[in-house]
């Protein structure tokens, strides 16, 4: 998209329009920066934050708190793509009312642009009512992160038909509720398509093969600076890891070897205060 502030409804436009959708998930000040000049259109603060950045096993952890401050950081450097601000666990699943509460603070608090959610059929109630509210809603089916253990672990879904029928049925549900885009989780290519065809909001696809609207991936996944395991369907265009590992391996050996600061990284004093100083010491 241009240099422009990217929209709500230029992410709808997106589709009709037959153009891709570039999604990445960003959670301080200095991803924002550099997601802001690649210029994709789509920020997550995704909740997956509580694993690649706070070492959680998982995202259950993570807070609202967690959520706010990590997307204000994001916001102050991300200027021009949509922001989105991911809802933790159980911020939403006691009451719609809640639901609406708290996707107001991640609003108002946080800064960003709009809101996810995971859920399908179950959740198109409380998506409905934050829209209503005012407060636009990208869903999350297939593979939802925050539940993934009622579903077996992190693994794909819709593997058989009757699977397949109840994430195109969720897809739909959103669709009804308002939602302006979902994101489709580790689901079989084919199916990727078929939910894709079958609503007429923008489909982001993370592992839901390439004939969905638009893609997504974690950011420390696609860099390679979050190795505690990769996803099949993450790609690594660069590994950065191991270049910030001998950047710091190479710091600490010319401090121990006094290499570390030298001449040019020292503030020099004038020679004849230095000398009348030297005087008064000895």
């Amino acid at each position: 998209m241009s240099n422009q502030k990217v929209s709500v409804l230029d992410i709808r436009q997106s589709k009709k329009d037959g153009r891709k959708l570039v999604m990445m998930t960003a959670y301080d000040y200095p991803f924002g920066l550099l997601a802001d000049e690649a210029g994709v259109d789509i920020v997550l603060i995704g909740d997956s934050l509580g694993m690649v950045v706070m070492g959680l096993e998982g995202t259950v952890e993570v807070t609202m708190e967690h959520m706010i401050h990590h997307t204000r950081a994001v916001v102050r450097g991300c200027k021009n793509p949509l922001i989105i601000g991911d809802m933790p666990f159980m911020s939403y699943n006691i009451s719609i009312q809640e639901a609406i509460r708290n996707a107001g603070r991640m609003m108002k608090e946080g800064g960003c642009d709009a809101i996810k959610l995971e859920g399908g059929v179950d959740f198109a109630p409380t998506v409905g009512a934050i829209v209503t509210a005012g407060i636009p809603v990208q869903g999350h089916i297939g593979l939802t992160p925050q539940t993934a253990s009622a579903l077996g672990g992190f693994k794909m879904q819709g593997r058989d038909a009757q699977a397949a029928r109840q994430i195109i049925a969720d897809a739909r549900a959103l669709e009804k509720a308002g939602v302006f885009s979902m994101i489709l989780e580790a689901v079989p290519a084919p199916l990727g398509k078929l939910v894709a065809d079958a609503v007429s909001v923008p489909v982001i696809g993370i592992g839901a093969g390439p004939d969905v609207d638009g893609q997504v991936l974690v950011t420390h996944d696609m860099i390679g600076l979050f190795d505690r395991f990769v996803p099949k369907f993450v790609k690594q265009y660069a590994n950065i890891r191991p270049i910030i590992l001998d950047a710091l391996l190479a710091y600490k050996n010319e401090v121990l070897e006094v290499k570390f600061p030298a001449a040019e990284h020292s503030f020099k004093m004038p020679e004849e205060a230095l000398k009348q100083l030297e005087k008064e010491i000895d």
